[in-house]
């Protein structure tokens, strides 16, 4: 088997894997919103961090949405640079989001991993799309 092929599986593995705990944090976020918050903390704080998360989340989703549209798409499928980021990426973000679960991070700490570990997959897969489809380009 080369080094493309195995590639494929173990990418589309770590990126389900992450979003199967992203989609675990937006069941159980309320132990990481309380993580974020004073002991005697207001409803009105509560409410404010809980809105937070709950942004960062659904801008994960959205960037989630970009890569896998590129993933099943074949884009970058097949491409070994963007496989090699996005499954070093999205394992460390499944285990550091495991974590922030278990260990009740602060919030701040998704923001970090938000900004390694989602953005730059998905920028990267947004300037393979510009090529492929906009400069007419074969992916590499």
């Amino acid at each position: 088997m080369s080094a493309v092929s195995s590639l494929v599986p173990a990418r589309f593995l770590t990126l389900t894997a992450h979003l199967v705990i992203v989609i675990t944090i937006f069941w159980s976020r309320e132990n990481n919103v309380e993580a974020c918050l004073p002991l005697d903390f207001t409803q009105d704080q509560y409410d404010k961090e809980d809105t937070k998360l709950v942004v960062a989340l659904s801008v994960t989703m959205g960037l989630f949405a970009i890569e896998l549209a590129g993933f099943f798409s074949g884009v970058s499928m097949f491409n070994c640079t963007q496989g090699l980021l996005s499954l070093a990426v999205h394992c460390s973000a499944s285990v550091s989001l495991s974590f922030f679960v278990f260990q009740r991070w602060e919030c701040w700490t998704y923001w970090v991993i938000f900004a390694f570990c989602s953005v730059l997959p998905a920028f990267v897969e947004i300037l393979l799309f510009i090529a492929v489809f906009g400069l007419k380009k074969k992916p590499l």
